[in-house]
């Protein structure tokens, strides 16, 4: 058991917040975490500050180790070094480094790592843009590299399969959980089942003392009331008969001050914050938009060539209607195609005349950047302010987001804006590209929770084993230039 990494003093500040908070982190030969927290705590940051690619004044790393680093997209460029064994596994034989997918160019970052002999790994998102297949390899690789891991993801299956340890960051503060991803998530409901029982038995006790703090003060009323009735005849008494009596006033006096000292025992109360509530959501759908066709979308035998490409011949589907449609296969199958050729319309595939369609794509959103968020949400929206509410609360939008201009927001924000959005609007049928990508997963399983319980029809695209065996009731893989059904 060696140490590998000691750091000290990680303070970072924005805009006055502090962003981290940590004294020390240690990180030994030993360690496979994951390190898991809301959009925009600082993870990728944390990552870079350990590795000495970000410096912060006071921090000290002392680094007993190498490392290598799997950055996420947008960071890095390539050298052509790398292991052409591990670069032929994950497909990549004649790819050129210029004309990269998105998972070609996650695939040679991970085998740039993988191809290196170091004492760690850190890798930020790895399973971004990769397939399934490309995942499985890549947690086959690491389950057998016999260093440290400090990972950053959204996907609960990867988590599962390659780490024992979890690191919370919250509120600019690191919490140390043992076990993997589902271990953490069982740890953090026995939590919050704890503090919710602690808070009904404060709740309780509050509500005890405001009883008896009423009860003391109508005692005291009272005790005045008559010291005033019986203030002129006591005024005629002989004193020395009256002399071996409680002073005037001394029990009220006494009541009071029992009453005053419950009121502070209360207020001390009300600073225990309440648990977090399992939010569940309510969708709905207007009559007019009803659906009667029992399969509103259709594809017979249809055809497509990208450039030179041949994606689809002769390939039939059907989407029945109100289910939750999955769309799996490796990446370049044709994915995406078969979205764009559903909205299109295009040769071969046929749409109720009463399809409204709602579409999430990976990219190339337009909005306003001036607009507010809930200004936003309520544009082509038939749901009420709270309901809005609940639903952005649920994605980790808290009060003071709610006036916020969407120019300020993160890019994961926006992505968890836009399909809170997409799930309220005026749609009977929702088409989701990859709808998981670079959500945190807090916001992932309130995704989740809300694909369940839409009333609508959802084909969804997504290489994320744990929402495709939550959400789908139906799974079609697209393979051989086919559409396969397999669920």
């Amino acid at each position: 058991m060696d140490l590998i990494l000691k750091a000290k003093n990680i303070n970072v500040e924005y805009t006055g917040k502090d962003v981290l908070s940590i004294e020390e982190l240690e990180l030994y030969d030993y360690d496979r975490i994951g390190l898991v927290g809301a959009n925009g705590v600082g993870k990728s940051t944390l990552l870079k500050i350990l590795l000495g690619l970000s410096i912060i004044p006071g921090c000290v790393i002392n680094c007993l180790g190498n490392f290598t680093y799997i950055p996420q997209l947008d960071e890095a460029t390539f050298r052509e070094e790398i292991d052409y064994a591990i670069r032929g596994k994950l497909g990549l034989e004649q790819v050129e480094v210029k004309t990269m997918s998105g998972g070609e160019e996650t695939r040679l970052k991970i085998a740039q790592a993988l191809s290196k002999q170091v004492h760690g790994i850190f890798a930020d998102e790895p399973t971004s843009h990769l397939d399934r297949k490309g995942i499985d390899f890549l947690i086959g690789q690491l389950k057998y590299f016999s260093g440290a891991l400090l990972v950053i993801s959204h996907d609960r299956y990867f988590l599962d399969e390659v780490v024992d340890k979890i690191w919370e960051l919250k509120d600019g503060k690191i919490t140390e959980y043992w076990g993997n991803y589902s271990d953490y998530i069982y740890q953090k409901e026995e939590e919050r089942k704890s503090q919710t029982a602690k808070y009904e038995q404060i709740v309780a006790e509050r509500d005890r003392l405001e009883m008896a703090v009423q009860e003391k003060r109508k005692q005291a009323a009272k005790l005045d009331q008559k010291t005033k009735g019986n203030a002129k005849k006591n005024n005629t008494e002989n004193g020395g008969r009256l002399a071996h009596q409680k002073p005037i006033g001394s029990k009220q006096k006494t009541l009071y001050q029992a009453a005053k000292s419950m009121e502070h025992r209360m207020e001390a109360l009300s600073e225990i914050e309440a648990p977090e509530v399992n939010r569940t959501i309510r969708f709905r759908q207007s009559s007019a938009l009803e659906l009667h066709n029992p399969y509103p979308i259709m594809g017979s035998e249809i055809n497509k060539r990208y450039d030179d490409k041949l994606l689809f011949e002769q390939a039939s589907f059907r989407i029945p209607l109100g289910t939750k449609v999955a769309l799996t296969g490796g990446n370049g199958t044709g994915k995406t195609t078969l979205f764009q050729m559903i909205m299109n319309q295009e040769e071969g595939i046929t749409i109720s005349p009463k399809a409204k369609i709602g579409y999430f794509a990976q990219n190339g959103y337009k909005y306003n950047r001036n607009q507010q968020v809930m200004e936003l949400m309520q544009e082509d929206c038939d749901y009420n302010v709270s309901e809005i509410r609940s639903v952005l609360a649920s994605m980790g939008f808290d009060q003071k987001d709610i006036g916020k201009n969407l120019s300020v927001l993160s890019g994961g924000e926006i992505i968890k804006l836009l399909l809170a959005k997409m799930l309220l609007g005026k749609y009977n049928i929702l088409l989701m590209d990859e709808p998981s990508n670079f959500l945190d997963l807090q916001s992932l399983e309130a995704l989740e929770m809300m694909m369940k319980e839409y009333k609508g029809t959802i084909v969804f695209i997504t290489h994320d084993k744990q929402l495709l065996n939550h959400v789908a009731d139906v799974v079609y893989e697209i393979s051989d230039k086919k559409l396969h059904l397999m669920k």
